[in-house]
């Protein structure tokens, strides 16, 4: 299977209840229909819309992959830890009898919310068209093949699967990532240099072939 990457900017443009994503432990969540469905859930929206597209992994602990727990001050008793205020499908302090308990899996547990994977490292890439000389930045997933990057690029240049993709003069294989293309990622040592990263982006060449493919 392969899983769609999604960069931070990607995550935060998401952020109104009628089109609300969350990032947490690396993975990317839809959660605009559980807003839909739970319209009139009053306070138990807040945190989630407070920290819409947002990463809150924070919320989560690594190991489990559940709500981080604490001990209850007041009642000694283990619970979900909640600075920001108990939401959707986290249990009462105490016995409700206007609690449901068979509302499924929790949000945080569903796969139907997930829409794909938060990236490790966001790259920039400079990518060439040197029939035009037309430059675009794009700023990618590290784990995004070429081929994946190229749909990314569609936007810009409808003819894209036309070209022959290029770095160092060397053509690319459009089925491996970036550094698997030995396209360095400098950013580290940049930044140890104390160098501007957006002047120093990796140029793609891209160099017209013989017919035009429109996707």
């Amino acid at each position: 299977m392969t899983h769609r990457y999604f960069t931070p900017a990607e995550v935060s443009a998401h952020n109104t209840a009628a089109d609300l994503w969350l990032s947490f432990l690396g993975t990317v969540s839809d959660l605009t229909p559980l807003m839909e469905q739970h319209a009139a859930g009053g306070a138990l929206l807040v945190p989630i819309m407070a920290s819409a597209g947002q990463d809150v992994s924070s919320w989560f602990d690594p190991d489990t992959k559940d709500l981080q727990r604490h001990v209850d001050p007041l009642t000694s008793c283990v619970r979900y830890y909640t600075p920001r205020g108990r939401f959707l499908h986290v249990p009462p302090a105490g016995p409700r009898s206007d609690w449901a308990t068979d509302t499924g899996p929790p949000w945080w547990r569903d796969q139907r919310y997930q829409v794909g994977l938060l990236t490790s490292k966001t790259r920039c890439i400079r990518v060439i068209n040197t029939l035009t000389s037309q430059e675009q930045l794009l700023q990618v997933c590290s784990e995004e093949t070429l081929a994946q990057i190229l749909q990314r690029y569609l936007r810009y240049n409808a003819h894209a699967c036309s070209y022959t993709w290029t770095h160092g003069g060397e053509p690319l294989d459009m089925s491996r990532t970036l550094s698997q293309n030995l396209v360095q990622d400098d950013d580290h040592e940049l930044q140890h240099l104390r160098l501007d990263r957006d002047r120093h982006h990796p140029a793609l060449l891209l160099h017209f072939n013989d017919d035009l493919t429109d996707l």
